[in-house]
């Protein structure tokens, strides 16, 4: 075998590795939307198309890449987490959302749900309070061409009011009550779904519905988020 063919047979070999591994997160995706979504109730078939063709392993540390698919939630730094797939489905679904909405996320971590949200609607605007989560999880979107998803630095208490009003708010951490400038941004006739409890005891994933002067909450069930962080 010549240099040449060589080479050519290297690439040949190189290129098929890729192409298996990634059959391979397609297998494990599709199987843990079977497992974990489908058989727990999940219906949506928005959500589920979101799901089963996000890379999650993307969104992980790559020395936990191997567990990007199972049932649990995944560190990934500055004492933040990925969450369960099944909540991030849940909470995905809860907001009943259609192509055309505009969607406020508040705790961007690693990206992971805005990406799902940014699979199906028109537009996300995601707030991460920790710069380096904000910064990392900004090019990382922007690789992966979820260019309908922005990403800013700040405080996520207050909102984007420059965006709003949304459609749908979705806050991924842990507050002791819903913060009134979200209330506020939300659309008449939008949803939010936020974790809400003292720090110290059982937080509740809560849906919110606004319909004019009135605010309609709805506790769904106990989960275990990280605190929702200010700056003070």
């Amino acid at each position: 075998m010549n240099n040449r063919s060589f080479l050519i047979y290297g690439l040949a070999l190189c290129f098929s590795g890729i192409l298996i591994g990634q059959n391979d997160y397609v297998m494990q995706r599709e199987q843990m939307v079977k497992t974990q979504l489908q058989a727990r109730g999940i219906k949506d078939p928005l959500t589920l198309y979101s799901m089963t063709n996000v890379p999650r392993h993307e969104f992980v540390p790559k020395n936990l890449v191997e567990y990007a698919y199972r049932d649990g939630a995944l560190p990934i730094g500055s004492d933040q987490t990925i969450s369960q797939p099944y909540i991030v489905a849940f909470m995905t679904e809860t907001l009943k959302l259609k192509s055309t909405d505009r969607v406020l996320e508040i705790g961007t971590g690693s990206g992971y749900q805005a990406a799902v949200l940014g699979k199906i609607v028109d537009s996300v605007y995601t707030i991460e309070i920790i710069k380096d989560l904000a910064m990392s999880a900004k090019s990382r979107l922007k690789n992966l061409g979820y260019h309908n998803v922005v990403v800013k630095w700040g405080d996520g208490y207050h909102g984007w009011p420059e965006k709003a009003p949304f459609d749908a708010i979705m806050v991924t951490a842990g507050a002791e009550a819903i913060p009134q400038p979200l209330l506020d941004q939300l659309k008449d006739g939008g949803h939010m779904v936020i974790p809400v409890g003292p720090s110290d005891n059982v937080t509740y994933l809560v849906s919110v519905l606004k319909k004019k002067d009135r605010i309609i909450t709805k506790e769904l069930f106990p989960v275990r988020f990280v605190p929702f962080t200010r700056n003070e």
